[in-house]
């Protein structure tokens, strides 16, 4: 099946299976090796990616539900991101396996949000994932994005 898509404001068309994962179009398909494959089911967000503006989860999104829609890759914030800029100030990372999806899920989070508190950041959160455990250094990292412009 052809599917066309835009990733990063790209316009890309591929030929897959439409139940294959979004996460390998991203990865093996186009080369987008930012976003990561932790555990296929969704529940722990080292996947997670922008479809249309919001966080998905793109090891459990099929290929061929999201013709004509809009992806968004850790690539995608450019690497200049207030989101991207605070991890850095923070230095937010240990391994930094799980770091891109919880940053696509931070910056979803404030597009909607623009201060959150405690508690909402740890609601949208709940489903990224840490085993380094720098949950408290990821949400003073959001609290600090959302004080840049």
């Amino acid at each position: 099946m052809k599917v066309s898509f835009k990733v990063n404001g790209k316009s890309e068309t591929v030929s897959v299976s439409a139940d294959t994962p979004l996460l390998w179009v991203l990865r093996d398909t186009l080369g987008y090796t930012g976003t990561k494959f932790g555990c296929g089911k969704a529940l722990c967000g080292a996947c997670t990616v922008h479809l249309n503006g919001r966080a998905v989860r793109s090891c459990q999104t099929q290929i061929g539900s999201i013709a004509g829609q809009d992806v968004t890759t850790i690539e995608g914030l450019g690497g200049n991101h207030k989101v991207q800029r605070a991890w850095e100030a923070l230095d937010v990372p240990q391994c930094g396996y799980c770091q891109p999806g919880q940053m696509m899920s931070a910056s979803a989070l404030l597009s909607t949000n623009k201060n959150p508190s405690d508690d909402d950041i740890d609601a949208f959160m709940s489903g990224n994932l840490c085993r380094c455990g720098t949950y408290p250094r990821i949400r003073a990292a959001i609290k600090a994005a959302a004080k840049m412009s």
